[in-house]
């Protein structure tokens, strides 16, 4: 069921009227994407679709796994696994490496940085071993969690990204929906794993310790930046999944199918950059203000009211002032019981020359079931329609 607007909100909202033009944005990678959270604003899609070896960029899903397993007790951070000697002697000199040594027991935190800041491909297989026996049954997993995110375009046939023939994909829609995943359902640990600097593991020859940077292109080069992750294969080229905050904003970007390590840094710098200076938060509502309301089926009560659970924004280009309309939208009527602050509609917001942007409204306050003489009233009610 859709409801339009109230007029003094849609008011408030209008501006001078105008069309929102898209800032030009040129970049040589093939494939390119890029999402406003704050207001669910597509800024940039360049291939958004298209079928692509992820590389080690699906290392999020395998690090996506575990933190879900970690938030359920599932899996504790300091639960030491084994490092066998087989899975050493395949991955130890694949690829980008944690440097693990065969036989050792590591924490699953420091098999987290190995694989976030390091990119190891061999700490992504010993954690995979450690949660589900094998790889092949860990990767059920990641495609598990991928389906339930709506990650349609996706497979995984490695934990690691590691070059299996074209069964392992992504498209750059699909890796910004785990990004957006990982930091909404995940902040505490999204933010103690994603923004490291650089991590310490294994040793030289010699005995000396091996400390290796994070690769992520944005770190300490663009503020607020603190994720995600790279990758690189030659069948894929370079490409780059981020993140960054700043003001309240959130972008996530992705780029991929680069030519070289120097082109991924640049472009990866000037797209973000990008996102955050042509583009700017319009204010629409402020927390707390009701904006409609639902219908309630079977509820103590026969509404209730959809309030914004936090200073809701949308994105334009920076020097406009489009037109807007707006709308809510909901499933209903609603069932009770339903719980204040339950996300329970959304609020719809048209732009000429841009997408729509969902913007969430949750319930002002608790509505319980109804009782048995309410609930019957409300059934002979709906037969007279």
């Amino acid at each position: 069921m859709k409801k339009l607007l109230t007029a003094a909100l849609l008011a408030s909202i209008v501006a001078a009227p105008g069309a929102a033009q898209a800032p030009p944005f040129q970049t040589p990678a093939p494939i390119a994407f890029m999402k406003d959270l704050s207001s669910d604003a597509v800024l940039f899609a360049k291939q958004p679709d298209k079928r692509i070896p992820p590389a080690s960029m699906a290392k999020m899903m395998t690090v996506y796994v575990a933190f879900d397993l970690i938030k359920k007790g599932e899996l504790k951070q300091d639960q030491k696994i084994h490092v066998q000697r087989e899975t050493w002697a395949k991955w130890h000199s694949q690829g980008s490496t944690m440097f693990l040594s065969p036989d050792e027991d590591v924490s699953v935190e420091n098999l987290l940085y190995g694989i976030v800041t390091l990119s190891g491909n061999d700490a992504c297989v010993v954690l995979a071993e450690g949660i589900s026996g094998t790889e092949q049954a860990f990767t059920a997993l990641m495609n598990q969690r991928a389906k339930a995110l709506g990650m349609s375009n996706s497979h995984f046939g490695t934990s690691n990204g590691w070059p299996d023939e074209g069964q392992t994909y992504v498209t750059a829609r699909d890796l910004a929906t785990l990004a957006e995943a990982t930091i909404e359902n995940f902040p505490d640990l999204y933010k103690k794993y994603y923004s490291k600097q650089d991590f310490t593991w294994g040793q030289t020859m010699g005995g000396k310790a091996i400390t290796q940077a994070n690769r992520d292109p944005l770190l300490g080069y663009v503020d607020g930046a603190d994720g995600l992750k790279t990758g690189h294969t030659e069948e894929a080229g370079y490409g780059f999944t981020g993140s960054a905050e700043q003001n309240g904003r959130r972008l996530v970007m992705v780029l991929a199918g680069l030519d070289t390590y120097t082109g991924r840094a640049q472009q990866s710098r000037q797209f973000m950059n990008w996102g955050f200076r042509a583009w700017k938060a319009k204010p629409i509502v402020k927390k707390g203000k009701q904006v409609a309301t639902a219908e309630v089926q079977q509820g103590s009560e026969s509404s209730v009211g959809l309030v914004a659970p936090r200073d809701l924004t949308v994105t334009i280009p920076s020097g406009t002032s489009p037109d807007m309309t707006g709308k809510v939208v909901y499933q209903g009527p609603i069932k009770a019981p339903i719980q204040k602050g339950q996300h329970i509609a959304d609020l719809i917001i048209n732009t000429p020359g841009m997408g729509p942007q969902k913007l969430p409204l949750v319930a002002a306050e608790d509505v319980s079931e109804a009782g048995f003489f309410g609930r019957a009233w409300a059934g002979l009610m709906s037969l007279f329609g």
